[in-house]
């Protein structure tokens, strides 16, 4: 079977994604602006800060870019991680990959209205977390907040992405506006002022007291999670117009906006001082000492719009998972059913939007380690499938192919891999013996689903056979 061809007949989702609008789902897929990297500052330093902003796109970012723009330009389809490990690495390993890239998914997708909610509260108190508890069930926690999360995010959000791909991609473009005017305004604000007062933004270099190699590691985490994000190209793939083009492009415009919407708000927000005590969410104190309240409250609802529109775009690609795997009948069909009006799949989108919405009734704290040792391992993966299929098919068609041959592949592939080891190690260490549970049991679980799920593809597979030769 091609990597192009879905098991299930009639599984094929149409390609509707422009340029522009796939920079946007880039865009929300990998930052959504500097929301929330406030802390970067305050525990690393002002000049540590930004240089692992301008630093960690060349060995972490542009990499991941790179080997995800080569193998999704050679293998245009849904699918990501999976379809590369399919083909490069067998059944197995791409079972691994879809499974554990939806499930991570439910944890990682819950923080989004919560943070949405977060953002509101500012504006209207009730929807603080905890602040109007309706009921409780052990870590579970139905409030307000929960219910703002469902109601603004989750629920529209599932309708916008269930009216498909194109309007998902335009309708980025927007949220991206929204949520990166106040910013830019912010910037704009405290450059100025920068220059007037002849400050130096990028001084102190570290935080008072601090080592050069303990400000590194105490920002490397949060700026790694702040890059990653490229590789959700791969999973919607299927859907982009003339992908061998577009998605180059899209990964070098997406780049350049993402780097400019980190460095530029922090670097301006460095004229009021008072960078000690930053935390997420301190760019609203920042824009009001700036601008006033107005700028105050544009930034909230800039905030607002970044939670809205990192949802939605990893809804839409995360959603592929579960799809792709029906697809190949490693998941029951229904998750291939396709909506007749919108070309979507609607299942897919809808199970997927009750999982994040039941995750974020509670509080998942010790869950953040196998997120970010998930996230990294299907990175790992991308890797370990551009060699094997560099070695493995060296005729394959590449149009966006990685330059300077395996000295190319090596300097792209070595700071990646080494950066993962360390922000993987340096999470585990911090979360203790429990994260040794955890992840272990979560991998131990996929590798044992794989079983009946082989078997369940096997029975499947041999049914839909017998039935296209009795209609022959």
């Amino acid at each position: 079977m091609s990597f192009t061809s879905p098991a299930v007949p009639g599984a094929q989702l149409a390609r509707q994604i422009a340029l522009l609008p796939l920079v946007g789902l880039i865009f929300f897929s990998v930052s959504g602006g500097a929301y929330s990297l406030e802390a970067l500052i305050s525990t690393s330093g002002p000049g540590m800060g930004i240089l692992l902003l301008v630093v960690m796109p060349l060995v972490y970012g542009l990499p991941i870019a790179a080997i995800t723009t080569e193998l999704a330009t050679a293998m245009p389809a849904e699918g990501g991680t999976y379809v590369w490990a399919r083909r490069a690495l067998g059944d197995f390993a791409a079972f691994q990959a879809g499974v554990l890239r939806w499930l991570n998914s439910w944890v990682d997708m819950a923080i989004y209205p919560v943070l949405f909610a977060s953002y509101l509260s500012a504006l209207f108190v009730p929807a603080e977390a905890g602040h109007t508890v309706i009921a409780s069930f052990g870590p579970f926690v139905l409030d307000v907040h929960w219910i703002v999360g469902v109601v603004c995010v989750i629920i529209p959000m599932a309708g916008l992405n269930i009216r498909g791909a194109k309007s998902v991609g335009e309708s980025s473009l927007l949220f991206a506006v929204i949520a990166l005017a106040p910013l830019a305004i912010l910037a704009g604000f405290g450059i100025v002022k920068l220059i007037t007062d002849q400050t130096n933004p990028l001084s102190p270099f570290m935080v008072d007291g601090s080592s050069a190699t303990a400000a590194f590691g105490a920002g490397l985490a949060l700026v790694m999670w702040s890059y990653c994000g490229f590789d959700r190209v791969g999973l919607i793939a299927g859907e982009i117009k003339n992908p061998t083009r577009v998605i180059p492009k899209a990964m070098f415009i997406a780049m350049i906006v993402v780097i400019a919407s980190y460095v530029l708000p922090l670097v301006g927000s460095m004229a009021v001082g008072g960078w000690e005590s930053w935390e997420a969410g301190s760019f609203g104190d920042i824009g009001e000492r700036l601008g006033g309240t107005w700028l105050a409250v544009l930034v909230t609802v800039g905030g607002m719009f970044a939670a809205i529109g990192l949802y939605s775009s990893l809804l839409m690609s995360n959603s592929r998972s579960i799809f792709v795997l029906a697809t190949d009948r490693w998941a029951p069909p229904v998750f291939t059913k396709i909506s007749p009006r919108f070309g979507t799949p609607v299942v897919a989108i809808v199970v997927s939007s009750v999982m994040y919405a039941l995750f974020s009734l509670g509080s998942f704290i010790d869950l953040v380690v196998i997120d970010v040792f998930l996230i990294n391992l299907l990175l790992l993966v991308n890797l370990i499938a551009l060699v094997a299929l560099r070695i493995k098919e060296p005729t394959m068609p590449r149009p966006a192919k990685i330059p300077g041959g395996w000295l190319g592949i090596a300097a792209m592939g070595v700071p990646l891999t080494v950066v993962i080891c360390y922000v993987t190690w340096y999470t585990v260490r911090d979360y203790g013996s429990i994260s040794y549970w955890l992840i272990g049991g979560t991998l131990v679980l996929s590798v044992l689903v794989y079983f009946p799920a082989r078997t369940y593809q096997q029975h499947h597979s041999s049914s839909a056979d017998a039935v296209a030769l009795s209609d022959r």
